[in-house]
């Protein structure tokens, strides 16, 4: 397969910024959007490319080799099984599906039928997340007692002007917060139980604006997640990553730090720090830069899917992990709710 086909259902932000990466990458093409929306018809006469207001359509019409997903959330599941039944590789943005039936449905539709899909947890292809699991892997912090992680942004009014944003699904916690959950899972471990409360008192909208989990880890570590999309400050991953510099600006502060027994590292400043000797809070800590290269996320992950295309490798992040990640990020909602500590046992 010398040049992968790829088509693109859904052309809000993130799909352009598919699209973008596909444009830029010279072992695959974009051969069709599908996309209602009015403005996406301009869109794809700029680029020049098919648009179909139907997903279906373009399915049945188009040969594609692949698809990359981008709808509002709860069109995730339909999409992606339309897909699958048509034997296509999808890359589904988080999150995977609105519940965990329908998610786990997915995973298995996926598994049945031998065709992958991967979820776009696209932190998983940070280099400094790599870097950071080596590191962990590697004893540099010992035994992992406490992860504290802030996602404190502010959202300007216009985001809300899309409807689904303001309503159950499309809240903060599963559009934001399900990462940190991801990375949490990723470099900290499996999660056993979930503490939250959550407001909306702030924009006053169907859905939370604001909230804050308390995690248990099934090997004792215990994590902490703030998480507002109300609030004036630069402590998210977002600013802080400079994964986007073009819709994002880019400041080097730290916001997820992971505490350990011989260590700590903080991201993503991608700081270690331990002691070069005895141990004590009276000693001198010191500090040190963990070795990353700068390099485009998305990039990353586009070539990551067209090697699971081409059946060259295993999605990173598949359809049954990624259930589990929404497994956690629903447990929040749920406890948020309801007050009372939710734990995953019966979740796995």
């Amino acid at each position: 397969m010398s040049c992968i086909d790829i088509a693109v259902i859904g052309v809000g932000v993130i799909g352009k910024r598919h699209i973008q990466e596909i444009l830029d990458n010279d072992e695959c093409r974009l051969v069709a959007i599908a996309d209602p929306s009015p403005e996406a018809e301009s869109y794809a006469s700029s680029l020049e490319v098919a648009l179909y207001r139907e997903y279906r359509e373009l399915l049945d019409e188009v040969r594609v080799d692949a698809v990359i997903i981008c709808t509002p959330n709860h069109a995730h599941v339909e999409v992606a099984t339309a897909c699958i039944e048509r034997h296509i590789p999808v890359l589904v943005e988080k999150p995977i599906a609105d519940d965990l039936a329908s998610a786990r449905a997915l995973a298995k539709a996926s598994r049945i039928a031998g065709v992958p899909v991967l979820v776009g947890q696209h932190r998983r292809h940070n280099p400094m997340i790599r870097a950071a699991k080596r590191a962990i892997v590697d004893g540099r912090i010992g035994r992992i007692v406490v992860a504290n992680i802030m996602c404190l942004a502010y959202k300007p009014d216009a985001y809300f002007d899309v409807p689904w944003r303001r309503r159950a699904g499309g809240g903060p916690i599963l559009i934001n917060m399900i990462h940190e959950i991801d990375l949490v899972r990723y470099l900290c471990g499996e999660i056993s139980a979930v503490q939250a409360t959550s407001s909306r008192r702030t924009r006053g909208h169907e859905v939370e604006d604001s909230a804050v989990c308390m995690l248990e880890l099934e090997n004792g570590t215990i994590g902490n997640i703030s998480l507002s999309d109300t609030t004036v400050a630069p402590w998210n991953w977002d600013t802080a990553a400079g994964e986007d510099r073009k819709l994002f600006d880019y400041r080097v502060v730290p916001t997820h730090f992971f505490a350990g027994t011989s260590g700590s590292i903080s991201l993503p400043d991608k700081t270690l720090w331990s002691y070069p000797g005895e141990k004590g809070r009276h000693l001198p800590i010191h500090d040190e830069r963990l070795s990353v290269g700068d390099e485009n996320v998305y990039a990353n992950q586009l070539r990551h899917f067209v090697d699971v295309v081409r059946g060259a490798t295993e999605p990173v992040i598949d359809a049954l992990d990624a259930a589990q990640t929404l497994a956690v990020t629903l447990a929040v909602v749920e406890a948020a709710k309801t007050g009372k500590r939710i734990d995953m046992s019966a979740s796995l």
